[in-house]
């Protein structure tokens, strides 16, 4: 398989006889994701092939989703699958409104500054998601983190294409 595959959620363990299976989201969308007749597949923590399943039926509890997939019959069966990803296809990825975006677009992107001549400082290797407002974690050329709040009056321009990000230090961020 040579498509791109992302990351929705991943299998934490089993629930009931039946099947069923306990998934921590990974998603903004996870009622879509999830939903009945959803398109998904699960790829092994052991490596593998990705298997191509279904959302037969699920439900939000405890901060998880209770998952029954219809190629998964009773509790042996859905016991293979513990720690194992469930993902979906790069053509079922939402939209986004105009600066939004995924993770997956982020990461790798190189860092310029707003001034002239512009500065490099490095490429962007990481996003935490600490409460209010993302940070993402530049690596600069000497090895050094920079952490930059993704707020507007910092990140100016994100040129996924090019892979370039354009950014406003502001006082006290380096």
């Amino acid at each position: 398989m040579s498509e791109k595959l992302f990351t929705v959620g991943k299998i934490v363990n089993t629930h009931g006889i039946r099947g069923e299976i306990k998934v921590v989201p990974h998603t903004d969308f996870a009622e879509q994701r999830f939903a009945s007749k959803s398109s998904l597949f699960i790829v092994s923590a052991k490596g593998g092939r990705p298997l191509p399943v279904t959302v037969e039926t699920s439900r939000f509890h405890k901060n998880m989703y209770i998952i029954k997939l219809k190629e998964i019959n009773g509790i042996n069966e859905a016991e293979k699958f513990k720690d194992s990803l469930l993902k979906i296809s790069e053509d079922l990825q939402e939209e986004l409104p105009e600066n939004e975006y995924y993770f997956h677009e982020i990461i790798g992107c190189r860092v310029v500054t707003d001034e002239e001549p512009a500065e490099e400082l490095g490429t962007i290797t990481e996003i935490l998601t600490p409460g209010a407002n993302d940070v993402w974690v530049v690596k600069t050329p000497e090895g050094k983190e920079i952490l930059l709040p993704s707020i507007p009056d910092v990140v100016l321009d994100v040129d996924k294409n090019a892979k370039l990000i354009r950014v406003h230090l502001m006082e006290g961020l380096l």
